[in-house]
């Protein structure tokens, strides 16, 4: 049994006002609050917050943070709250930041980390301690932890977390490791939503108001905005929801095909002979069976470099001359500071975070579940992806705004069976569904 702490908040001025300091450690949050009467009680996580006991000892806590994969609004947001929590919350002093991402524990590089240093950080994009992309070996980044005495690591992105934890556990280091898994686009399971995802919606709806003035501006102009989801299309969705200027929607969940009777050109023909232009928001990763098949037949990109939405198509085919405007806002979403509501959420993760690698979890993530926050093994977050269920009532609300067909052809099965959600797993134990992910 390992030695444990009084919390240290108890003491803290800040927590004075709070009618119940600390969270039980059986309090619980269900993965599904929706059920029939007699479901079994199904899959809970474990309510965070700080634990009245903590495993370490606050002068001897070595934390380190790293940031991986491609950038995202709000990175430099969760640095500063994961260390201003250590610092004001705990009393951590030694808080280090891994400068290049993974690599970084192989080159040495870190950056002292404190209050101080952190302090305006929030304001600016990007991430301060940079970031890098591929393979790691997981080995030789837990000798460099170990070597450096490490013993709280906070991984902000990439997939590492839950083999450093199996790695640190078969070793049977005394180490923490808490992940905040990123991504932009929303296509992370379990959660209710991913940090920056409120951002990017919001910042995209400045995209496709240009795109609305530059169609509108222009006989026959069609403006087309490229948004992020490769796999998941969240981000179009809420921000055609959320500008109602969008005409057409296009996702990876709801397939289209182009030509013939109720397809994409016949919409668009119809829709620039009712109104003279139109605004069509495409997730980047829509239409990716269509491509084999155009890419044969074209010799030649239109001035805006769409390959999909062919000026020559209407001029041959339909007689008819249309005016394509093509943005792409992408790099420019992932490089902005977080907005207020991300900023609020980052520091519940955070915190979140900072409370459960003090009370000696490890392999955990935190993230909002029907509103509260929790600890989720990391293993749910990446077992699987996020995706819009097109059968479900939000999809029904975007084609109703937006009037468009649901390009569905014959051939497609109504009710696209392949992303409708899986039952979900139950437990007659409930709690994590598995064994807590904790090192004691």
């Amino acid at each position: 049994m390992l030695m444990t702490y009084p919390n240290p908040l108890q003491d803290n001025p800040a927590y004075s006002v709070v009618k119940q300091y600390f969270v039980h450690v059986d309090d619980t949050v269900p993965q599904k609050i929706v059920v029939h009467k007699d479901s079994p009680r199904g899959i809970h996580f474990r309510r965070a917050g700080p634990r009245q006991r903590v495993y370490f000892n606050s002068d001897e806590v070595q934390a380190c943070i790293v940031t991986c994969g491609g950038l995202c609004p709000g990175l430099n947001t969760l640095i500063r709250e994961i260390v201003c929590g250590l610092y004001h919350m705990y009393g951590v002093k030694n808080v280090v930041g891994i400068d290049g991402g993974y690599r970084g524990f192989y080159a040495k590089n870190t950056v002292h980390l404190n209050p101080k240093v952190v302090n305006d950080i929030h304001k600016r994009g990007g991430t301060i301690l940079g970031s890098s992309r591929g393979g790691h070996n997981t080995s030789k980044i837990v000798d460099s932890i170990q070597d450096r005495g490490i013993n709280q690591v906070y991984i902000i992105g990439g997939d590492g977390t839950q083999r450093g934890a199996s790695e640190i556990r078969r070793r049977g280091l005394k180490v923490s490791i808490a992940g905040i898994p990123k991504t932009i686009d929303n296509d992370i399971p379990v959660i209710d939503k991913s940090f920056g995802f409120d951002t990017a919606v919001e910042e995209a709806q400045r995209a496709i108001n240009a795109a609305h003035v530059e169609a509108d501006s222009i006989e026959n102009g069609i403006g087309l905005v490229k948004l992020m989801g490769r796999y998941s299309g969240f981000i179009a969705m809420y921000a055609t929801l959320a500008r109602r200027d969008v005409d057409c929607c296009l996702i990876p969940e709801s397939p289209f095909y182009l030509e013939g009777p109720g397809g994409l050109f016949e919409y668009i023909e119809r829709q620039l002979k009712e109104n003279g232009h139109m605004v069509i928001v495409i997730a980047e990763g829509a239409g990716q069976e269509l491509l084999s098949e155009s890419m044969e037949s074209m010799t030649l990109e239109d001035a805006s470099g769409n390959k999909l939405l062919k000026d020559e198509y209407f001029s041959k085919q339909r007689k008819m001359s249309i005016n394509l405007k093509y943005i792409d806002p992408t790099y420019m979403i992932r490089a902005i500071p977080s907005n207020a509501s991300d900023n609020v959420y980052c520091t519940l993760l955070a915190q979140s975070v900072v409370h459960g690698a003090m009370a000696g979890y490890t392999g955990f993530t935190s993230g909002l579940v029907n509103g509260r926050q929790t600890y989720i093994p990391f293993n749910r977050i990446i077992e699987k992806q996020n995706k819009v269920v097109i059968t479900d009532r939000m999809w029904a609300r975007l084609l109703s705004s937006t009037n468009q067909p649901t390009f569905w052809s014959p051939k497609v099965a109504v009710g696209d069976k392949g992303n409708e959600e899986e039952p979900t797993e139950l437990s007659d134990h409930g709690i994590w569904g598995e064994e807590a992910p904790h090192f004691n």
